[in-house]
């Protein structure tokens, strides 16, 4: 458990406590609702576009779990100021191989770099597109946003678990820590970098989804995403004191990837806007040769019509009956 306040906002101190229910962490609950949130506006935008949802969760079901392996990997391969975690951990003679493997993937103790999960997750997310024949920039355009509004949610994660903050501040919005960086036993107060991130991508979320209808060409939304989190991300990093670092601790790791995602993504959107400027862009999200396309299909068979034939021919049989018992009468009288 940990004390936190916001005095400059009239918030007084309160106690926090990681764990929820049963040993279960509000960080994994939180980043699982994120997931949830995050599929579930996919389905909402792609559904337009004819995407099946089987399809949309053979997609989630690749990509979240390899995206969580990939921002481990990230984590534990990247510089933490005191070299990677994974040079320190194989160098932990106290501990078994099998215990070293075990602590290097063991995400309850914390570690996961989103920008990890980035990669993982749009490489995985590619595999699976070209393998069912879905546009993946097409895709791309509904997962950014619903990254984006995971990664609002899950900074809440790092609220609950008192960390994620930056430097020492007293600007209004400061918020108080304790335990914190600096003591176990006196408050100080923070930049709360955490709620920053949060309110970035809330705010770029909601500015994608006000002109998604406005899309000029595919993949639009996705660079947007890439492009205004690389930047909010390269300025706050700035002010973190728990960032992963390069080049013998000299530039720090999300500031760098930021900064170059979000100039890589700005020149793809101006030249993907001129190459496609006269191009209609296509409703479905599926090839034409997708099995899924829907004009490929199998078509129904119209029942109304197959049921009105046999009605038809007995008609025609009672008709024919009659007809012929009439005769006979006849032939009687």
């Amino acid at each position: 458990m940990h004390k936190i306040s916001f005095p400059g906002l009239g918030i007084d101190e309160f106690t926090v406590n990681s764990t929820a229910f049963l040993g279960i962490k509000w960080y994994g609950i939180i980043i699982t609702l994120g997931m949830i949130v995050a599929v579930s506006y996919v389905f909402y935008r792609t559904k337009k576009q004819k995407l099946l949802l089987d399809d949309l969760l053979d997609i989630a079901l690749f990509t979240i779990p390899l995206g969580v392996l990939g921002a481990r990997l990230y984590y534990i391969f990247t510089d933490n100021g005191n070299g990677t975690m994974f040079s320190q951990v194989m160098a932990n003679d106290n501990l078994s191989f099998g215990k070293k493997i075990f602590e290097l993937f063991n995400i309850r103790g914390g570690g996961l770099a989103i920008y990890g999960g980035i990669i993982a997750g749009v490489v995985t997310a590619f595999l699976v597109c070209r393998y069912k024949k879905i546009n993946f920039m097409k895709f791309l355009d509904s997962a950014g946003p619903a990254a984006m509004i995971a990664q609002a949610m899950g900074r809440w994660g790092n609220f609950f678990n008192g960390e994620a903050y930056g430097s020492q501040t007293d600007l209004p919005w400061r918020m108080g820590l304790l335990p914190n960086m600096d003591s176990n036993f006196t408050m100080y107060y923070y930049h709360p970098t955490f709620l920053y991130e949060s309110l970035w991508n809330i705010t770029g979320f909601i500015l994608i989804n006000i002109f998604y209808k406005k899309k000029k060409f595919d993949g639009q939304w996705f660079l947007s995403y890439v492009a205004w989190y690389g930047l909010g991300r390269a300025f706050i990093e700035l002010l973190r004191t728990d960032s992963l670092w390069i080049f013998n601790h000299t530039i720090r790791v999300s500031t760098l990837v930021g900064g170059l995602s979000c100039a890589v993504a700005v020149g793809a959107m101006i030249w993907l806007y001129i190459k496609n400027k006269n191009k209609e862009l296509s409703p479905v999200i599926y090839y034409p040769n997708a099995k899924h396309h829907p004009d490929n299909l199998p078509k129904q068979e119209n029942v109304k019509e197959s049921d009105d034939e046999p009605i038809k021919e007995n008609t025609e049989n009672e008709t024919e009956n009659g007809s012929s018992a009439s005769s006979e009468e006849n032939e009687n009288n």
